[in-house]
């Protein structure tokens, strides 16, 4: 008797966005050390997510509106992440570093130690 064998396709996860990631995403901020007591939110945009939160501290936007925190853009041909930055002077986004992985570039924008993402 004969055994047939189907080939298996590698499992991938996939391109970004998905949803998959952005509630990733959602998760790990709660772990973030500022701002602690605002519920952010993540959407999706062209090659990944944007991080939009109350500004409570009013020092954005006076009125306490929502405010552009961050951009997680994947590059597919690498396989990196990059982390952008609102600038709110200028209301451009500003590149702030290069990730290997999700879960680094997470850590930075949680800790965020020079308080540049979490005004």
């Amino acid at each position: 008797m004969a055994q047939s064998f189907q080939k298996q396709t590698p499992v991938r996860l996939p391109p970004h966005p998905n949803d998959l990631d952005r509630k990733r995403i959602e998760r790990a901020l709660k772990a973030r050390k500022r701002y602690r007591y605002v519920s952010p939110s993540v959407s999706t945009v062209v090659r990944g997510y944007q991080i939009v939160s109350p500004c409570c501290s009013r020092n954005i936007d006076p009125d306490g509106g929502s405010i552009d925190v961050a951009r997680l853009l994947h590059d597919e041909e690498s396989g990196t992440w990059q982390l952008l930055r609102k600038d709110h002077g200028t209301n451009g986004w500003e590149f702030d570093s290069n990730h290997t992985y999700l879960s680094t570039l997470l850590d930075r924008l949680n800790t965020d130690p020079e308080r540049i993402f979490w005004q």
